[in-house]
């Protein structure tokens, strides 16, 4: 599908210098940043880059990464680009056995993989999503609080009339474990308490969720914003909050999370072009957007792996 590609300082080259990506605070896959690009100016934009870039990991965001693939292809004719979207713990896994050259995930790699891992790794921020709670057509409900959320998610409310719906059964529609639409999610309702998530069916991509919601009555799941589909379900509010871009920036809306692709440190240079590409103002200026994300630099707040939010 995807198969062009320069490397970063071709790309700064063609771009005409390094006006597109100052500011992102680069982080290459264990070679220097953006200052030593510039430095070396013209004649690393001679060099030419070649091979395969290959990733797995959170189905999320896995539009936006096969797009902006797409634009970074149809410049560069000496990369493959291919991947999937099987979740975030199977995509950091993947990084970290090396069986895949980018890791995709919804959620820090520290939650997910062992400490001599991680620290082989290199992380790059590439968005941000807000994800909330779908519910079918037929469903009245508009509003959840996050103790109904949780209710609702633990097994303890299983009656749309117990939220002030109609007298159905709510059908619960969950992630599978290992997702990070579902870790995220986990634990903006239920913090850290320890509590056994339920579900009637549980669905191993976001893709999956939308076409579940589309069919089924009296249901509930959620999803990130840019799987939202209003033809087929209904996003609704929490605590009073629309779930839209603008509240996540400021934290309003609380269920939200960073985008993350993975690296090795010693990663080849076809996959750090790529991810270079990500950070470069063709992604982050409009593409980002575009797709249903939220720019990291448009935030005013940042979370840490142990989801913390902070000011910036």
């Amino acid at each position: 599908m995807l198969d062009q590609a320069y490397s970063r300082r071709q790309f700064l080259g063609l771009a005409g210098g390094l006006a597109s990506i100052v500011g992102l605070g680069l982080v290459g896959c264990g070679v220097s940043g953006a200052s030593d690009a510039a430095d070396k100016g013209s004649a690393a934009a001679a060099e030419s880059v070649s091979g395969e870039v290959t990733y797995d990991g959170a189905s999320s965001f896995q539009a936006l990464v096969e797009a902006a693939a797409e634009k970074f292809m149809d410049a560069n004719p000496d990369v493959s680009v291919s991947g999937s979207g099987n979740g975030s713990g199977k995509g950091l896994t993947a990084v970290a056995a090396g069986t895949v050259t980018i890791g995709n995930s919804d959620v820090f790699a520290e939650t997910k993989l062992e400490a001599d891992q991680v620290k082989n790794l290199v992380d790059h921020e590439v968005a941000v999503v807000g994800m909330g709670p779908v519910v079918s057509k037929n469903v009245k409900v508009d509003d959840l609080s996050l103790e109904q959320l949780k209710g609702i998610f633990s097994g303890q409310i299983t009656n749309w009339k117990e939220v002030g719906g109609d007298d159905a059964k709510i059908v619960v529609l969950n992630r599978k474990a290992g997702s990070g639409t579902r870790a995220t999610f986990e634990a903006a309702v239920f913090g850290d308490e320890a509590v056994d998530f339920k579900g009637d069916a549980e669905l191993d991509k976001s893709g999956d969720v939308q076409t579940q919601m589309g069919s089924t009555d009296n249901a509930i799941s959620y999803l990130d914003f840019s799987h939202f589909d209003d033809s087929k379900f209904n996003a609704i509010k929490v605590e009073g909050v629309e779930p839209k871009s603008a509240n996540v920036t400021d934290d309003s809306f609380r269920i939200w999370a960073t985008e993350h692709m993975y690296c090795a440190k010693d990663a080849d240079e076809a996959t750090k072009a790529f991810l270079e590409f990500m950070l470069s103002d063709d992604v982050q200026g409009k593409l980002v957007e575009e797709q249903g994300f939220i720019p990291v630099s448009a935030m005013k707040v940042v979370k840490d792996a142990s989801g913390k939010v902070s000011s910036k």
